[in-house]
């Protein structure tokens, strides 16, 4: 974790204190907190970090077959939709705490902390947004976030990836984070085609800002690849081959990778 030094009485949150709150909405509003902390200028000091960052009762996580899958016709089933996207969007507000976390006081990147923890408490403001904005649309469906059951392999993914900052910067926004900008469009044309425009307007937004959350992990990847004396394609290929358990495969939103300065070779190459 990472605790700030304290100033005056003001109050002070950290990515400690994203991480531990269970609760989905005080999770939230804590990152947005932490954000405002970070651009009052409070400085960051590393301490330890826990595996796993708390959570709710509900939902209840299931392995990921188990996680069924509605059709869009009915509220219910966009409800379900939604509250997938609202389940991503909790695990990736822990996933740039804990990259701050864990990782901010690395050798690669110390000497341009205050830069690391700016762009990565940006992401974290950026993915409580998200996550506030879908309970709100839920809310409107008569549905809250744990309604519906969700799986783990999200934090699974970061657990594989929590010793290595390249592995991480690999695996969370070049892979993972990135796949959103794949399969978005094609979920906005799908609730516009049934009639929800607001459903839709709210993945609008998160599909437009997510491109520069890719951005900046091509960016700090490039850093640390480049600091470890690293060719980049070649380390990205090492990495997502080692350390991701799924597939990369397309079709790739290939318009929005390039606008996220995202070589076309780093995620081609996985392919084959």
């Amino acid at each position: 974790m990472l605790d700030s030094d304290q100033a005056g009485s003001e109050s002070i949150t950290t990515a400690t204190d994203v991480l531990c709150c269970a609760d989905p909405v005080e999770k939230a509003n804590t990152a947005r907190a932490f954000r405002r902390s970070v651009l009052a200028g409070h400085t960051v000091s590393p301490i330890e970090v826990p595996d796993r960052p708390a959570r709710p009762e509900r939902p209840e996580l299931v392995p990921p077959h188990k996680v069924a899958k509605r059709g869009l016709g009915s509220p219910e089933g966009r409800a379900a939709l939604l509250h997938a996207i609202a389940h991503i969007e909790l695990n990736a507000i822990d996933l740039a705490a804990d990259m701050i976390a864990r990782f901010a006081g690395a050798p690669e990147v110390k000497n341009v902390r205050a830069d690391f923890v700016a762009d990565w408490s940006s992401v974290c403001d950026d993915e409580a947004r998200h996550f506030l904005m879908i309970e709100a649309r839920l809310g409107e469906l008569g549905y809250t976030y744990g309604d519906f059951p969700a799986h783990d392999g999200l934090w699974e993914a970061a657990m594989s990836t929590r010793h290595d900052i390249g592995a991480r910067l690999a695996i969370a926004p070049l892979v993972l984070e990135a796949r959103g900008l794949d399969v978005t469009p094609g979920m906005i044309r799908k609730l516009d085609g049934v009639g929800d425009r607001a459903s839709a307007d709210v993945l609008r937004v998160i599909y437009a800002e997510e491109v520069a959350h890719v951005e900046c992990g091509v960016r700090w990847f490039h850093k640390v690849a480049d600091s470890r004396e690293m060719t980049r394609d070649s380390y990205f290929d090492q990495l997502v081959r080692e350390h991701f358990k799924g597939r990369v495969k397309p079709p790739f939103n290939v318009d929005a990778r390039d606008r996220a300065s995202f070589p076309r070779k780093y995620y081609m190459q996985l392919t084959v």
